[in-house]
């Protein structure tokens, strides 16, 4: 079974691409909402994450207020650091769970979503990465629009993640997010395509499920298509 790493940056458009990916039959793990799960009310990731960060991180009726730890965890990279020792070993443990799961269901392939995946070493563990691409200046306008953040505060949290056109050079492949739904469709459909095409096996679950080492925690001629130069 082939494992696909697919991350991009914060608005960069991941989220889009890892639903029509589910539309097209994929099976997608999706990292963030593992994070949401494990660190509900009463869950070990929970109260370690109140024990480190204390009762400024928690709303009214007891549930992680997750705007403002993101607040404190993005404009400190020590305290992003603590979160990250905190969660990533439970997040990974998980997805390689459900990983093993899909081989075991006959998946020729799965999708790992992943936002911080050259960021916590993912891009190590899986066979191709892909990366979803937009130009700063759209970056910044859609994070703005969407999360109601100042320029300042949008600003600190693009600046916490790699560059987007680092990750773009990187990659095995990049879906250029820049132009309309059907364009970013149509590349999503011709990549999970050429996967399906593609020669089978891929990477031994039981050999890098628990490999991953305690690592920390997106000019008009953009990045777009294939990519395999600086693949690490």
């Amino acid at each position: 079974m082939r494992i696909i790493g697919l991350t991009g940056s914060i608005a960069s458009g991941k989220s889009t691409v890892s639903a029509m990916l589910r539309e097209i039959g994929a099976p997608v793990i999706d990292a963030d909402a593992i994070v949401h799960d494990l660190q509900r009310p009463g869950t070990p990731v929970f109260e370690a994450i109140v024990r480190e960060f204390g009762p400024a991180v928690l709303l009214p009726d007891g549930s992680l207020d997750r705007r403002a730890l993101g607040q404190i965890v993005f404009a400190d990279p020590d305290r992003r650091r603590a979160l990250e020792a905190v969660v990533h070993p439970a997040v990974r443990a998980e997805i390689w769970r459900q990983v093993e799961r899909h081989r075991r269901d006959g998946y020729p392939a799965v999708v790992l979503d992943i936002p911080l995946l050259y960021e916590s070493g993912w891009d190590r563990l899986v066979d191709e990465v892909w990366v979803v691409y937009v130009d700063p200046e759209t970056q910044r306008a859609r994070l703005m629009a969407r999360s109601g953040l100042t320029p300042a505060e949008a600003e600190a949290r693009i600046a916490a993640q790699m560059d987007l056109e680092e990750k773009a050079q990187r990659a095995d492949r990049v879906i250029d997010n820049r132009g309309s739904l059907a364009e970013t469709r149509a590349q999503v459909v011709a990549a999970w395509e050429a996967v399906l095409r593609g020669p089978g096996g891929g990477r031994d679950v039981n050999s890098v499920g628990g490999a991953l080492p305690d690592s920390g925690p997106e000019g008009d001629a953009g990045p777009a298509g294939e990519r395999r130069a600086g693949k690490t």
